[in-house]
């Protein structure tokens, strides 16, 4: 259906997830298996759906992956608070992939939105 590759929301949550990486590469090493792995499996996801639903045969369909994206990231979201809580992040951090992630949120609604209605 769409090349994946070409889309903004795609390309901006690839460079989500590379920043995501680099920040957790900080976190204890005894979270390697606990909420580092939690937040590197959603950032991934959100990519990853985005890429898979493009691929689908209908509108519908990829609006379905869309919005396990839009789950992904209310998913990281959740784990970016709770690591800046626990002070593995700082809120200077926190603050930026927070409006990098809110950003991505909001492309994929208007995407979500703007499929729906063709």
């Amino acid at each position: 259906m769409n090349n994946f590759r070409k889309l903004n929301i795609w390309s901006s949550s690839i460079e989500l997830a590379t920043e995501i990486y680099n920040v957790t590469k900080q976190y204890p090493k005894s979270e390697m298996y606990g909420i580092t792995s939690q937040i590197r499996r959603s950032v991934v996801s959100i990519s990853s759906n985005i890429a898979e639903g493009a691929g689908r045969q209908s509108k519908k369909e990829f609006v379905q992956f869309l919005n396990i994206a839009k789950g992904s990231c209310y998913e990281l979201e959740t784990q970016l608070l709770i690591s800046k809580n626990i002070k593995f992040l700082s809120e200077k951090d926190f603050q930026k992939l927070e409006s990098k992630l809110v950003r991505i949120e909001k492309m994929i609604y208007a995407l979500i939105k703007k499929l729906s209605k063709q």
